[in-house]
């Protein structure tokens, strides 16, 4: 299918070979992406110095590096790891997140929710599937047990409404206030934490178990 020179990069991390073509033939088939390298390890994939950017559809059971410390080596390099993988543990889903995953899927996703996800990630948005959204909002665990943030109530809805992938002018429209006060909310809440990006906040909001509905789905 014909690519725009503007055509987002997908990469593919995945060491088992009908899998990895099966996403390749996905990738291709996407308007408006354009298969990168695809490679069976984190160091293999590395090994091409791809521009940053790109967005990475990644296995967790990887020869080498995997789990947590694949996700956090593709995210350093530049890149918005995408993890597909089988195992769905609410633990590994955390940790990826926080290593630096924009999303996760489980690899029983079609092609039409690859599609979407790698939109949504693309756009700079967390996409995490239907599947398995409710594990990972549990809050039911000692650690979540409540706030742990020196933040105010409205700072806590702005907060979980950014994590959702909100932008500044949707955030404002729900919570019925200005663009201008949302955007004071977000300095307070980065003075705060100390978290300056909004990929970072997003990684704050499920760690500390404040989002106030699943992350956005198919």
């Amino acid at each position: 299918m014909p690519q725009t020179d503007d055509a987002i990069v997908v990469s593919i991390v995945e060491d088992h070979p009908l899998f990895r073509a099966a996403l390749s033939r996905v990738v291709e088939g996407l308007p408006g992406f354009r298969l990168g390298p695809v490679a069976g390890s984190v160091e293999e994939f590395l090994a091409h110095r791809l521009p940053s950017g790109a967005v990475v559809l990644l296995d967790l059971h990887l020869p080498g590096r995997q789990g947590a410390a694949a996700a956090l080596a593709i995210a350093e390099a530049g890149h918005r790891p995408l993890v597909i993988s089988a195992q769905a543990a609410q633990s590994d889903v955390l940790a990826v997140l926080a290593a630096g995953a924009r999303g996760y899927l489980p690899k029983s996703a079609d092609a039409d929710e690859v599609g979407t996800a790698l939109r949504q990630v693309a756009h700079g948005e967390t996409y995490v599937s239907a599947s398995l959204a409710a594990a990972l909002l549990d809050r039911s665990r000692p650690r979540q047990a409540g706030p742990r943030l020196a933040l105010t109530p409205r700072e806590h809805e702005v907060l979980a409404l950014l994590a959702e992938g909100e932008r500044d002018i949707d955030i404002a429209e729900s919570l019925t206030i200005s663009v201008r006060t949302v955007r004071s909310h977000l300095d307070r809440i980065r003075e705060k934490t100390g978290r300056r990006r909004r990929s970072e906040l997003t990684r704050l909001a499920i760690g500390e178990g404040i989002i106030r509905r699943p992350l956005r789905t198919a």
